[in-house]
């Protein structure tokens, strides 16, 4: 391998593999599937045979710009992730640890309003409608114990 090929580059608050292909090397980042990524690649110009860890400084810069804000670049409503978002009433995108919080902020405000879900979420059981007369019974019943015999 030439001197110049990095292993692991970092995108988006992420370490990400740089011996895979671009587009399936970018979905280690949280918020970014193999449709986006392979959207993300088109929009950038990079050839999408190319192994991560060879594109260039420049190419690299380019891919975080378009996650920082895919709408700007043309990417349709559609390929988002938050789509009129509740707070801001905006398209927008979220990508890593802001998309874990904002989930996590999403069921806390379910719970807190007692919807369904969050009366599902704050009880420990299946939220979508999923069965559970036979399944979900992980570590709620801890075993049998048994007497002990006593002897005479």
């Amino acid at each position: 391998m030439p001197k110049e090929f990095r292993h692991i580059i970092r995108i988006a608050g992420a370490d990400l593999d740089g011996t895979k292909k671009v587009g399936y090397a970018l979905t280690g980042v949280k918020g970014i599937g193999l449709r986006l990524a392979n959207v993300i690649v088109q929009k950038t110009g990079v050839n999408p045979q190319v192994r991560l860890g060879f594109l260039p400084e420049a190419d690299v810069e380019k891919i975080e710009e378009i996650l920082k804000n895919p709408a700007k670049y043309g990417l349709p409503n559609w390929l988002l992730n938050r789509q009129k978002d509740r707070v801001s009433g905006k398209n927008i995108h979220l990508i890593g640890p802001d998309l874990t919080l904002q989930v996590k902020s999403d069921i806390d405000e379910m719970k807190k309003m007692r919807s369904w879900k969050g009366f599902r979420h704050s009880h420990g059981l299946k939220v979508r409608g999923q069965r559970t007369k036979t399944t979900g019974r992980k570590a709620k019943a801890v075993g049998v114990k048994r007497k002990r015999v006593r002897t005479l």
